[in-house]
């Protein structure tokens, strides 16, 4: 093919667009580009800034109304058994009823706190070194030791302001709550007895019936008003105080934190089969020997029960 065919043939070369079209479609090319990229006019730009304003006002009621709950916690296993109590029979060994023992693994009736302190916990978290002992349970002849033991530390009980003003109980505390001399179930009015997952069974001071594939579940509440001044007291709960209206007494002017103990034994069935160490079920009590290092304990009261934010094991929301 000569170069004349070959000429003809080509397809003919576009002509540049005039400089006015190409600076236009830079601009276009611009402006997609930032389209693309989000960009917003300036009322578009403040309508979306006031929606983000709103759903950030919103976020946090909703996530309040979640975790509004004063609370940090702490796990701790059954540890051991023996016929001490360092709180009420201290250095008297074999002195005391059968107590089940959580928390720290060295307690006996020696114990006092620098020797908690030097000793070790089978709690989670294993900062906390404190002592909590029940009368131990039996099924007729058969000792059982709950399979669930949870210590709560909450601000429930009084009002929110006294909540926000609520201080760490100071290292070496030490209480007793409930009646180990309850000659019936009117004598206490503390402790709790019900069953796990069973609400329709109810609560009482003594043993309930609980179905089978159920659990048997003792609470107890701690008092948390404290006189500010003792660690103890002849009777081992005089020094302390529960709310009155929301509040705490005159006579017992400091807020702590309440001590919730919960308890989940693996029985179930007719109430007649069991005892405790200290009598019937309405005898149940709890010991706490406060053993948590002081800047753990602030930490928690400041960041979880003040502010009125429930938190897990370590301590943080």
């Amino acid at each position: 093919m000569g170069p004349l065919v070959r000429k003809i043939l080509a397809p003919p070369t576009a002509p540049s667009p005039p400089r006015w079209r190409r600076l236009l479609g830079l601009a276009a090319a611009s402006v997609a580009a930032l389209l693309i990229a989000g960009f917003s006019y300036p009322g578009e730009r403040a309508q979306a800034a006031q929606t983000q304003a709103t759903q950030a006002q919103a976020a946090p009621a909703q996530a309040e109304e979640v975790v509004r709950v004063a609370e940090f916690l702490a796990e701790c296993p059954y540890s051991h058994r023996a016929t001490d109590d360092p709180i009420v029979f201290p250095g008297l060994p074999g002195a005391s009823h059968m107590h089940s023992f959580f928390g720290n693994t060295s307690t006996n009736a020696h114990s006092d706190l620098t020797s908690l302190e030097r000793a070790g916990s089978n709690c989670s978290p294993s900062t906390d070194l404190s002592s909590y002992w029940v009368p131990t349970l039996y099924n007729g002849d058969t000792a059982v030791e709950p399979t669930g033991t949870t210590f709560y530390y909450l601000g429930e009980g009084v009002r929110d302001d006294i909540i926000a003003k609520i201080q760490p109980m100071p290292r070496g505390l030490r209480i007793v709550a409930g009646n180990a001399k309850a000659t019936g179930p009117d004598d206490n009015t503390i402790s709790r007895w019900s069953c796990l997952h069973h609400g329709e069974v109810g609560s009482s001071p003594n043993f309930v019936n609980c179905p089978a594939g159920s659990m048997l579940e003792s609470y107890l509440d701690f008092p948390q008003c404290w006189n500010g001044k003792d660690l103890d007291s002849a009777d081992h709960k005089s020094h302390m105080s529960y709310p009155v209206a929301g509040a705490c007494p005159s006579t017992h002017p400091v807020p702590v934190p309440k001590l919730r103990q919960v308890l989940r034994y693996p029985v179930n069935g007719d109430p007649a089969r069991f005892r405790l160490a200290s009598g019937p079920g309405y005898t149940m009590h709890g010991d706490f020997f406060n053993v948590w290092p002081a800047g753990e304990m602030e930490r928690r009261v400041r960041d979880c029960i003040n502010p009125i934010i429930k938190c897990g094991a370590d301590g943080r929301p």
